[in-house]
């Protein structure tokens, strides 16, 4: 037995009539009629008696008739799900990033995406790489965009972009108004930091150590708005994004000379595992979007 069984007397439940109901489905009386002994016969009792105005339903077979409606439908329905899905018409984007990603990479592409498919819904977390790739191995989240390096033989790996990483002061900061900072100009003052042991905090210490410098870091926060906040209010420096920049007028962008520190950002993914079309789709805009060389993504 299978649905076209059960939709073969659905047919005939509807009209009435065999005759009828094979013009109704597309096909001939005869296939129809061995259809239903089909049917019959693996129910093991008559669903059909024929009478003067018809056919009717036996009382197994108004029994097998309900429950055919709900199968049908649930399959039907199912089907749709499925379609809606595969055309991006509905589905789910599973995705984790830490605080650069989600603050400011992440929110003009999911835009530019939903604006295009608007039935796909967006599951967003923001967490650490180490938490964010975890999750990914462990299927609750299909996407990951995560600070390189970072290995891990059940995931996929795909660099993405270069986000710079750049000092920023308040426009009153005595060396805001020098016309060229060295690194050895870095020590003696304040800075807001990110939580030790982040990822971004690690490759921003080596860089500088690399150099012979070391901050002096009088606080230490998770969230990128909290930290340019705290460089507005105290007056203190801060190593950021350069993405998170342009948000902030009041701070400004001091170049270092003599120092550059850029981190990767990759697409991480459950090795062996397909994405979800959504999913699927979604990275695809990511890597398309993404510059080769630049701290963000482009607009569009």
């Amino acid at each position: 037995m299978d649905l076209l069984h059960l939709r073969s007397l659905l047919a005939v439940a509807d009209v009435g009539a065999i005759t009828e109901a094979a013009d109704r489905i597309g096909v001939s009386q005869s296939a129809l009629s061995r259809r239903l002994q089909q049917l019959e016969a693996h129910m093991g009792a008559a669903l059909l008696v024929r009478g003067r105005k018809g056919v009717e339903l036996t009382a197994i077979g108004k029994l097998v008739e309900a429950e055919a409606r709900v199968l049908v439908s649930r399959y039907d329905n199912l089907r749709r799900q499925i379609q809606a899905n595969l055309s991006l018409d509905s589905g789910t984007v599973r995705i984790g990033g830490g605080a650069t990603a989600v603050e400011f990479v992440l929110p003009r592409a999911i835009a530019a995406f939903q604006a295009e498919h608007p039935g796909i819904r967006f599951h967003l977390k923001e967490a650490g790489s180490r938490e964010v790739a975890t999750d990914v191995m462990n299927g609750h989240l299909e996407l990951g965009l995560v600070t390189l390096p970072l290995q891990a033989r059940e995931l996929e790996i795909g660099e993405l972009m270069d986000d710079h990483i750049v000092l920023v002061a308040r426009a009153d900061h005595p060396l805001a108004a020098r016309g060229r900072v060295y690194s050895g100009d870095l020590g003696g003052f304040a800075y807001v930091g990110f939580e030790g042991g982040s990822a971004i905090r690690q490759i921003i210490d080596a860089a500088l150590r690399a150099v012979g410098v070391e901050l002096n870091v009088v606080m230490e926060l998770r969230s990128i708005p909290a930290i340019l906040q705290m460089v507005a209010t105290t007056g203190n420096l801060a190593f950021v994004s350069e993405a998170s920049v342009v948000a902030r007028g009041e701070l400004q962008q001091i170049p270092v000379a003599d120092l550059a520190i850029t981190r990767k950002l990759a697409i991480v993914t459950r090795a062996g595992v397909p994405l979800s079309p959504a999913a699927g789709a979604f990275a695809a805009r990511l890597r398309r979007l993404a510059r080769p060389a630049g701290s963000a993504l482009a607009s569009g």
